[in-house]
């Protein structure tokens, strides 16, 4: 067996690194000017003629994209086929002229109070829309 030496011991310390933090240059930043445009109030785009008004007769409940067809829930008035209706929501409005009412899948003539009656509509509807009869 070997004999080991007494004595002093070296025991290698880490040396801590010195950490450089480096400034980062700013770049010059242009802030343009834009110009906002002002929000215009929405104009009606439908026109109502003269001794004519409208009467609200349900909302919408539903739309059906692929058939172009909007659910109408009756909730004050009746329709029938010919009437003109217009349709006004937060992003919706237009005037049409009812050629198709379905009620569970089969054609009817007109549609009173408490009904759900399917339209073929020409523009999208949304959910909540109001729907008002041309009356006059």
């Amino acid at each position: 067996m070997k004999k080991k030496k007494k004595g002093k011991v070296k025991k290698k310390v880490a040396r801590k690194k010195k950490v450089v933090k480096r400034k980062k240059k700013k770049k010059a930043v242009r802030k343009s000017k834009r110009k906002v445009a002002k929000k215009k109030k929405a104009k009606s785009k439908i026109s109502i003629p003269a001794g004519m008004s409208l009467e609200e007769i349900g909302i919408v409940t539903h739309y059906f994209g692929h058939v172009e067809a909007a659910v109408i829930k009756l909730t004050k008035g009746s329709l029938a086929e010919g009437d003109t209706i217009v349709i006004k929501g937060h992003t919706t409005e237009f005037k049409e002229k009812v050629d198709s009412m379905q009620l569970d899948r089969a054609p009817i003539a007109s549609a009173s109070v408490g009904q759900e009656i399917g339209i073929k509509v020409k523009v999208r509807t949304r959910e909540h829309d109001a729907v008002y009869k041309l009356v006059g």
